[in-house]
C-alpha cells in the first residue's frame, strides 16, 4: 500500500516514487530498488490484498507477443500507448485483461509531479494510490531500465509487486531501473500529458492531484 508521499522531499520521492498497487505490499519508505531480472515462462499472478475493483486475473501464459497498440481515452484527449509484448509479457497481458475487464474505465488519474520527476501516475479506481486490483506479479527487468519522454512504466511498492497502477513519463526522469517499462506513448498522447502537467497539481504543489482533474474514460486495445 501506498502511504501520501506530499510531505517527502522531492530528494526521496526519487527513491521511494510511485508506490502503491499490490495490496499487502511493503510501505514505500522501506522499498529498496530490486535487483534486476526479467520473468521467464508462465506469469505468476498472486492473490492478495483487497481489490478496488473486482476483475479476474489474467492467464499465466501470455497471448499476446510484438508491439500491441493501445488508447486512453481521457478527460483531456486521447493517448495511444505502443504496449511491448515481447520485454514485458506479464505485464502488458495483465493490462490487457485489466482494461478488457473495464477496470480502468472512469478512474482518475490521482498523481502528478511536476519537480525532479516527471510523471502522471494512473491505474487506481479508488484515487487514493492504495487501491490494486487483488494481485501483485513480479518485476520484469533487465537493468538497463530508463524513463524518457514518452516513457510508460508500472507502479509498485518495492520488488515485485505490481498491481494496476502505471506511471505516464512527459518529461526525461532519472529512476533507478526498478520500474518495469511497459509501453511509450505516442507523439499525440505525449502532448496531451504535457498539457495536463501545464496546469500544475493541485495547489501548486510539486507532487499531487492534477490541477485540472483527469479521467481515464475507456481504454482501447488493438
Amino acid at each position: 500500500m501506498r502511504p501520501r508521499l506530499l510531505s517527502l522531499p522531492l530528494a526521496a520521492l526519487a527513491l521511494v516514487l510511485l508506490a502503491g498497487c499490490a495490496g499487502g505490499g511493503p510501505a514505500a519508505e522501506s522499498a529498496i530498488p530490486s535487483s534486476s531480472h526479467a520473468v521467464t515462462g508462465a506469469c505468476e499472478y498472486v492473490a492478495g490484498g483487497s481489490a478496488a475493483r473486482e476483475v479476474t486475473a489474467p492467464p499465466a501464459e501470455p497471448d499476446r507477443t510484438g508491439t500491441v497498440t493501445a488508447s486512453l481515452s481521457t478527460s483531456a484527449g486521447d493517448i495511444g500507448i505502443a504496449l511491448d509484448a515481447d520485454s514485458a509479457p506479464c505485464t502488458v497481458g495483465s493490462f490487457i485483461a485489466l482494461s478488457e475487464q473495464g477496470y480502468y474505465t472512469d478512474t482518475t488519474c490521482h498523481r502528478l509531479t511536476t519537480s525532479g520527476i516527471y510523471v502522471l501516475q494512473c491505474g487506481d479506481p479508488s484515487a487514493t494510490g492504495r487501491g490494486g486490483p487483488g494481485y501483485s506479479y513480479a518485476d520484469e527487468l533487465d537493468g538497463s531500465e530508463a524513463y524518457p519522454a514518452g516513457t510508460v512504466a508500472m507502479a509498485n511498492a518495492g520488488p515485485d509487486t505490481n498491481g494496476s497502477q502505471f506511471f505516464l513519463v512527459y518529461e526525461d526522469t532519472q529512476l533507478p531501473p526498478s520500474y518495469t517499462v511497459f509501453g511509450r506513448m505516442d507523439a499525440e498522447g505525449l502532448a496531451v500529458v504535457r498539457g495536463i502537467a501545464a496546469a500544475g497539481a493541485a495547489g501548486g504543489a510539486p507532487d499531487g492531484p492534477p490541477a485540472e482533474p483527469v479521467t481515464i474514460t475507456a481504454v482501447t486495445i488493438d
